[in-house]
């Protein structure tokens, strides 16, 4: 498809988004999985079905575009997965392991969080003031997310990665 228009940018961008989001729904069950924490398991498996209620919203915008949302691979989400996979297989302290994982969730909060951004920022200026909405929806979770992370990070997760260090 070539790119003349923002509305051709528009639907390239959600795309991505689209593609990113199916991505982190297949890579969140193996970050709770590999959690130690109990409150990041719960964090991991809550933000699971956050993120397939805004696969929801993105298939409603694009239903509304006449558009499919597939055809696009997101290659910047792939790559901070693979971050956060490998990151998993690594033979690790368990509360070491746990504030690595916050940073690689955190890391794919912000992609999401810029991309969200973008595209809210692209449907105000088309005039889509229903997809601004749903995508400013995302973004507000997105950013409870990433506040969310900080805290675990703050309150537990990195004081016992510390202790762990010590003791090893």
């Amino acid at each position: 498809m070539a790119i003349e228009s923002l509305q051709d940018l528009y639907i390239e961008e959600l795309k991505d988004i689209y593609s990113a989001e199916n991505q982190i729904i297949k890579a969140l069950p193996k970050m709770a999985a590999g959690a130690n924490h109990k409150n990041l398991r719960a964090s991991f498996e809550e933000h699971l079905e956050v993120t397939r209620e805004q696969v929801k919203r993105l298939e409603t915008i694009f239903t509304d575009l006449g558009e499919k949302p597939t055809g696009k691979h997101c290659k910047g989400m792939e790559g901070l997965i693979e971050e956060g996979k490998d990151l998993l297989e690594e033979d690790a302290d368990p509360d070491v392991r746990d504030a690595g994982l916050i940073g690689a969730a955190q890391r794919v909060e912000h992609y999401e969080i810029a991309a969200y951004g973008t595209v809210r920022n692209m449907a105000l200026q088309l005039g889509l003031t229903n997809h601004a909405e749903l995508l400013q929806q995302t973004l507000d979770e997105e950013g409870a997310t990433d506040k969310r992370l900080t805290e675990l990070a703050e309150n537990g997760v990195n004081k016992d990665a510390l202790i762990g260090r010590r003791t090893s």
